[in-house]
């Protein structure tokens, strides 16, 4: 049996890596997974996003370029891929992602059970762990994988049952709105650690928390308006699971507490951002995290598979 899957990629400004993600989503190595049809929703580009877009649709019969003239937010680019996608799998993908090879096959296959109703991938982040950022964006998504073999928690690359017509036009946190959605319709979630997506933490502060508190924010709003909590709301939860894989020696304990000290603060910009109502959804962007094209080639994703899925330290 096929499962047939419509992947969105929502673009602002991605010439960077648009190509590589093109590149390694027509390559992906797939048995019981058919990617039917790719569309990349280009939102107010000025850059060459529509360019590389509309070349890599020349070669593949599959990719489809949409545009939307003026930037709306991720959200409405969401909700036009919702409106144009056919099959009943939807698979959402940031533009500055690199998958490994059988990343769409692992993320899809799961759907084949009539229970599952969601599924999220691994993020690997590139970044360099021996400088304090790079261990930043590490220690995160290393904390992000270990809560999500606990309690679902959606991430970068997520599959789901196109239930759904559109999500919230403001929402900044478009997984945590669909979430809600699948369970409350009495499907399943579910993590796949297998499905290895590369991407870049920030590589300055000020990107770090630039990004930390829109997320934030994000998440409070959606408990506001949906009554759901997405599994990373709790700090006390956070907390125990860092105390339980504290390293000990000096560099790793002292950027441990930093790197929590900074999380801290953005959720207090975020609280403070949602008091006053701040709207994120046309968010400014983290320039560093869009440089993943220049440390990580196609090739090297799709043969690292296996190493990626190594537990990171």
């Amino acid at each position: 049996m096929s499962l047939p899957c419509s992947v969105g990629i929502m673009a602002h400004n991605e010439e960077g890596n648009l190509g590589r993600l093109l590149k390694a989503l027509v390559s992906q190595r797939t048995s019981e997974v058919v990617l039917s049809e790719i569309l990349v929703i280009a939102s107010g580009c000025t850059d060459n996003t529509e360019s590389v877009a509309r070349e890599w649709a020349a070669r593949d019969e599959r990719i489809r370029l949409l545009v939307q003239e003026r930037r709306e937010g991720k959200a409405s680019a969401v909700n036009l891929f919702l409106s144009q996608a056919r099959e009943k799998i939807a698979v959402l993908c940031s533009a500055d992602l690199l998958p490994t090879a059988d990343a769409f096959e692992q993320v899809v296959a799961p759907f084949a059970d009539p229970e599952i109703g969601m599924t999220t991938a691994r993020p690997s982040p590139v970044n360099d762990p021996e400088t304090f950022m790079g261990f930043a964006a590490h220690m995160l998504w290393d904390l992000h994988h270990h809560i999500n073999l606990c309690s679902f928690k959606a991430g970068e690359l997520i599959a789901f049952r196109k239930i759904l017509e559109r999500i919230p036009y403001h929402t900044v946190v478009d997984e945590a709105s669909i979430e809600p959605v699948i369970r409350g319709q009495g499907y399943r979630a579910l993590y796949v650690p297998t499905a290895i997506v590369y991407n870049k933490g920030p590589e300055s502060v000020n990107d770090f928390l630039r990004q930390r508190r829109r997320i934030y924010a994000g998440h409070l709003s959606e408990r506001e308006a949906l009554g759901y909590s997405v599994s990373t709301m709790s700090g006390l939860k956070i907390l125990r699971l860092v105390l339980r894989r504290l390293d000990w020696r000096p560099r790793p304990f002292l950027w441990t507490w930093a790197v929590a000290g900074l999380e801290a603060y953005g959720r207090v910009l975020g609280w403070r951002d949602y008091k006053k109502q701040r709207d994120h959804h046309i968010w400014e962007i983290a320039k560093t995290t869009k440089e993943l094209g220049t440390v990580l080639s196609v090739e090297q994703a799709c043969e690292a598979s296996i190493e990626a899925r190594r537990p990171i330290r």
